[in-house]
């Protein structure tokens, strides 16, 4: 397993696969880089190199209290580009990691990126403010962070518990190309919102 440690300590996990042209995949909030596979492995084939990292906070890198910001993601990005000598990259953001792509070009990308691909990203901003009247409001974040912190366990882990006939089992990989669709879709959309925390401390510090 491959990780860099940040000029802070954090490690952040990444993979990297393949030759050519990079393109830099970047998850979305309650997520990890693992989501990217079905693309990294379709480019892959296509002979570009593949690179996918899991944020600060997320998966496999450390859960640190600390740079859940905009600011510290892109920072942490351009430390992987620079390690890995990305050039000519093509990154790819969804959701939060639309954010941290656009955040990135401008502040770290000059001379090291070919384009940006924005897909259901949160920029400009998500917070709804006097001048972002159509952004989520805060008591949205709220909400998440108190479920989170009252009981995260029936928030996260109860929705992928499913009866099968002789009682509840958990929703494995193996299990999930079995499961109805609709039993699917409501186990990835509940977690997707698993990271309310890291997305609450987010936004709150750009209000």
């Amino acid at each position: 397993m491959s990780y860099l440690t940040m000029k802070d300590g954090t490690q952040i996990f990444y993979k990297d696969w393949g030759t050519g042209q990079p393109i830099v995949f970047h998850h979305g909030w309650p997520l990890s880089g693992d989501d990217w596979d079905n693309q990294m492995l379709f480019f892959l084939a296509k002979g570009y190199r593949v690179v996918a990292h899991d944020r600060r906070g997320h998966g496999r890198s450390t859960q640190t209290e600390k740079g859940n910001d905009m600011d510290a993601y892109a920072a942490d990005m351009a430390e992987l580009a620079a390690a890995l000598d990305l050039k000519n990259a093509v990154h790819v953001g969804h959701s939060t990691g639309g954010g941290e792509v656009a955040r990135y070009v401008a502040r770290h990308g000059n001379g090291r990126v070919a384009k940006a691909v924005l897909i259901s990203a949160i920029p400009p901003v998500m917070l709804k403010s006097e001048r972002n009247p159509g952004g989520t409001p805060i008591e949205v974040f709220d909400g998440y962070r108190a479920a989170l912190a009252a009981n995260r366990a029936l928030l996260t882990a109860r929705p992928i518990m499913l009866s099968r006939g002789q009682g509840p089992v958990l929703a494995t990989p193996s299990i999930v190309p079995t499961m109805p669709s609709e039993t699917r879709t409501s186990c990835w959309k509940i977690s997707w919102g698993r990271h309310g925390c890291a997305s609450h401390k987010t936004v709150r510090r750009k209000r």
